[in-house]
């Protein structure tokens, strides 16, 4: 053999060597990457586990009582709103005791509880007990844990993370829920048609009792405030604080008209792609699979996205992104191009909503001094729940007694209104770096500890 030819073998053989280098290069992470940090790493994994939990949640509650009891619009639109309901009645009070405590143990309670609320929907099944009154008590659980241990999640994330990486840090953790995005509704609409809606859950009861035990191993040094005032005194300073502060009402009053738009969609989802498109249990679960594409690719570009256009801009794109779905599914006819409008529905409202998310929970922690974070996050969420009812009870009205299409374009023109208004606002659209905490607000917030 000779010299050129030993050479070229060589060559040959250190190309697989060189693209196994330059793959890995490409997946490592860089010096300064969050997941480097071993504290935020676990939380990132809980998220990542509690995220498959609720893909199969999402889609194995509503399809129980679509498919198994047969529930109507309206029941689907009460359903929603009884998840709602603890956001309205109890997120104000929340607050005021969430700054009181730490707020680990609250969000891994409240991941053992959401266990337990799912585990109850298969037992009831098995006990013949089942009926759309048991899955109201459980979608009122499940409101009870997203007020509390949901807002605490928010604030855990603030004490892992500086502020001035928490868009980046809600990017990366939409990241670890678009993951789920993707596998999980082929896996939850698998599980479906192998075991059933009910039985599916138990698997949900499963991946939120891991997300708990990886919670334990989460140190984050928190200790609760030493001085603490009366209970109504420091409630009302929560209010006054978000409502005196400009950009939390512009922010506010942005979620908030989402989520009415939101909430009068999802509703009538599953019945529109079951009755209206005729797609099964297994079909709608490998459908929301596009959803689950539309949230990775906004976590993957999002935080580029915030820092080319700024975040306020982004937020905006992000609602209309989801209220072109809803009014083109409006519009679907029947048949395979209503099944892939289906589709691209979901797309863009995963696209949409981390791409609003991200940028909003970065906004409103970023001007939120460290003591008033737990009544701010449980008085936005408050803020911004508020229209969810009428909004889900609106869609399920409309969807009984005009038509489930009203409903998705009820959504979906009052979604591009709202767009428009957001977009001519001149405070959010001037928005393009995270505002920064001047330490004499922190020093405020700790005088309004005791108001």
């Amino acid at each position: 053999m000779d010299r050129k030819s030993t050479g070229a073998l060589a060559a040959n053989g250190n190309t697989p060597r060189r693209m196994l280098a330059a793959l890995r290069a490409r997946f490592t992470l860089a010096p300064n990457d969050l997941l480097r940090d071993v504290v935020y790493r676990r939380l990132w994994a809980s998220v990542l586990t509690s995220s498959f939990g609720a893909q199969i949640m999402m889609l194995a509650l509503p399809l129980t009582a679509a498919v198994l009891l047969h529930a109507s619009p309206t029941q689907m639109g009460a359903l929603t709103t009884m998840e709602l309901l603890p956001f309205v009645l109890i997120s104000l009070p929340s607050g005021v005791w969430l700054d009181r405590v730490r707020k680990l143990p609250v969000y891994i309670a409240g991941e053992i509880t959401l266990a337990i609320a799912a585990a109850s929907v298969p037992l009831a099944w098995w006990m013949h007990a089942l009926s759309i009154t048991w899955l109201y008590v459980v979608a009122f659980v499940i409101g009870i844990v997203n007020t509390s241990a949901g807002s605490a999640a928010q604030v855990v994330l603030t004490q892992v993370v500086e502020r001035d990486r928490l868009v980046e840090a809600n990017a990366k953790n939409a990241l670890a829920s678009s993951g789920a995005d993707v596998a999980g509704p082929g896996l939850a609409g698998a599980l479906i048609k192998l075991l059933g809606a009910p039985v599916a859950l138990l698997f949900d009861a499963g991946l939120l009792l891991v997300s708990a035990a990886i919670l334990r191993g989460i140190r984050v040094g928190e200790k609760p405030p030493s001085r603490q005032g009366s209970f109504w005194p420091e409630l009302k300073a929560g209010l006054r604080f978000v409502l005196h502060n400009r950009l939390l009402v512009v922010l506010a009053t942005c979620a908030g008209g989402w989520q009415m738009c939101n909430n009068a969609a999802q509703v009538v989802n599953i019945l529109f792609a079951t009755r209206t498109l005729g797609l099964s249990e297994q079909s709608v679960g490998l459908s929301y699979v596009c959803l689950g594409f539309g949230t990775v690719l906004a976590a993957l570009v999002g935080h580029r996205i915030s820092q080319y256009f700024g975040p306020g801009p982004s937020m905006t794109m992000g609602i209309g992104s989801c209220s072109l779905g809803w009014a083109l599914l409006a519009m679907a006819p029947v048949g395979p191009l209503g099944v892939a409008i289906f589709a691209l529905n979901l797309m863009l409202f995963g696209l949409g909503a981390v791409l609003l998310f991200i940028n909003f929970l970065a906004l409103r922690q970023s001007v939120t001094p460290a003591p008033m974070l737990g009544r701010m996050t449980s008085t936005m969420r408050w803020l911004i729940l508020l229209p969810a009812v009428p909004g889900a009870l609106a869609g399920g009205w409309l969807g009984e007694h005009v038509d489930l299409r009203a409903s998705l374009a009820f959504s979906g023109g009052c979604g591009l209104l709202l767009t428009l208004v957001a977009w001519r606002n001149p405070m959010l659209r001037s928005i393009r770096v995270l505002p920064r905490l001047p330490d004499a607000e922190n020093e405020l917030g700790a005088e309004l500890l005791t108001p």
